[in-house]
């Protein structure tokens, strides 16, 4: 039996405060807003950009990112960028303050780090 393909994930990521996650991602990263209830007060947004989908959702309890859990586990979301230089670039002109710069990483990736409003690690590169 052949394999169904899977074409792409998209994390949950427990926002403090949606509204503000989602203006984060859609004014700072160039994200499309493509959903978010209700439009007022959001407790729940999903925003787009290409293939890439983070769904954001308020709970009732703090965020938690990875790296408050094991220095060892950074990233809270991947996103494989074909050209990681011309993304910082334009990432750059919006004034985005990048966690970690764009560089080759000791994994053999090329990329950058950017923390979202609430401290997720957001890795956007390629392998190299």
């Amino acid at each position: 039996m052949p394999k169904a393909t899977i074409s792409s994930a998209s994390p949950l990521l427990i926002a403090k405060d949606v509204a503000a996650a989602l203006a984060f991602y859609r004014d700072r990263l160039d994200f499309e807003v493509t959903f978010q209830q209700p439009q007022e007060s959001p407790f729940f947004g999903i925003v787009q950009r290409g293939g890439a989908m983070i769904m954001l959702k308020s709970v009732g309890v703090d965020p938690l990112p990875n790296h408050l859990r094991h220095e060892w586990a950074r990233w809270d979301a991947y996103f494989y960028v074909p050209d990681p230089d011309a993304l910082a670039a334009e990432f750059s002109s919006r004034g985005v303050e990048f966690s970690e710069p764009l560089r080759n990483t000791e994994d053999n990736l090329r990329g950058f780090e950017i923390k979202d409003p609430d401290g997720y690690v957001l890795f956007f590169g390629r392998p190299i």
